[in-house]
């Protein structure tokens, strides 16, 4: 089972790398070529941009032809956009390259997450979905480091031939280790039947769980190192990997305690979004640099609590034939927490402070943990 999960966690430390590894070098490209903040927001949004559009478009492609099939294309893909910048050798191009390696990544992750589930019995996914977890948090936490000595050393087309090389080494993979896995029957489906499927809870409490769990994330990355930002880029640094680390190492243990009976998934979900509240909390309470280690490890443990539960309670309540549409979608819940949950701190710290912002974050997840808690009751 490890030997066939294998790729398919590589890809998942792909999509991650590669969205990390560029964006934290991004403000150092738009000061060398002088471009405005509106273009370097621009380069930063235009991946997830495409994954939002496109993840919901490659899960029912998967569930049609196989999600084997658009893993390896999603994966060539990559490797062909990150290939072509380097061989335009037009820095300006950076923004296209990064489209492409966005709508690519919109195929295999999806992909991967419908892979993880039909490879997996029902017994196992918490587990499985704890190690694809892991293996993405990875790739967020070495990208930014790696991707700056990429760039140090050989600038951005070291950094993207890497990528591509990277992601055509895990599409050899995958082709040789990765079994075939054949599309279910599926009866026909209308838009209507789709929307009542995803407006059950199955689906909308574990998608808001991990949209949440994402928000937080993405919060802490981006916004604890502005909280701390008297202590130096040393000891903010060392926060974000902090969070990232704890992500990483919760995400299979949770995942083994809820195949075993240990954690029931919405008392996992609701705790990991209570748990994610409170770091956010602890960050505008606890003084000094306590505060912000603290933040790191509660956000850290409860995202990864809640993160590999709500993507095997979403498996089990997900016919299997549908599984790529579904995780298709689900991801674009989590793209929305990505880029929701800072724009939300962002604006009402701009309003007041950025105690405020996080604060308003940390409430809108209890209540998240709430409405979980509430719906696993019924």
């Amino acid at each position: 089972m490890k030997a066939r999960l294998a790729p398919v966690y590589a890809a998942g430390f792909v999509t991650a790398f590669g969205a990390h590894s560029i964006a934290a070098g991004l403000g150092g490209y738009a000061e060398s070529e002088h471009a405005s903040l509106l273009t370097l927001g621009l380069l930063l949004a235009v991946y997830d941009g495409a994954e939002v559009v496109l993840k919901p478009v490659f899960g029912a492609l998967a569930d049609r032809v196989g999600p084997r099939p658009v893993l390896l294309g999603g994966l060539l893909a990559f490797a062909v956009a990150s290939a072509a910048f380097v061989l335009a050798g037009n820095p300006a191009l950076v923004g296209v390259a990064r489209l492409g390696q966005g709508a690519a990544a919109a195929a295999f992750s999806p992909a991967a997450g419908a892979l993880v589930a039909r490879l997996t019995p029902e017994t196992g996914r918490g587990r499985a979905f704890g190690g694809y977890g892991a293996w993405k948090g990875l790739g967020y936490t070495l990208g930014p480091v790696l991707g700056g000595v990429l760039i140090t050393l050989g600038g951005y087309p070291l950094l993207f031939g890497t990528l591509g090389l990277l992601a055509l080494a895990v599409a050899g993979w995958s082709l040789a280790a990765v079994p075939v896995v054949a599309p279910l029957p599926r009866t026909r489906q209308t838009v209507l039947d789709l929307a009542r499927r995803l407006a059950t809870r199955g689906f909308l409490r574990p998608t808001a769980t991990l949209a949440g769990a994402t928000a937080a994330v993405a919060v802490g990355v981006g916004f604890l190192p502005v909280a701390g930002a008297r202590f130096g880029p040393l000891a903010t640094g060392a926060v974000v990997s902090l969070l990232a680390a704890v992500g990483a190492v919760v995400q299979p243990w949770a995942g083994r305690a809820r195949d075993a009976g240990r954690i029931g998934d919405g008392v996992g979900m609701a705790a990991g979004l209570a748990l994610a509240a409170l770091g956010l909390a602890a960050a505008t309470v606890v003084p000094g640099i306590a505060g912000l280690l603290v933040a790191a490890l509660t956000i850290g443990a409860g995202t990864g609590l809640a993160t590999p539960i709500g993507f095997a309670h979403l498996a089990a309540a997900t016919p299997p034939e549908r599984l790529g549409q579904t995780m298709g979608a689900a991801e674009v819940g989590r793209e929305l927490g990505d880029a929701g949950g800072p724009l939300l701190v962002g604006a009402v710290a701009a309003a007041g402070s950025l105690g405020l912002g996080l604060s308003g974050l940390a409430g809108l997840l209890a209540l998240f943990a709430v409405v979980v808690g509430i719906g696993a009751r019924k």
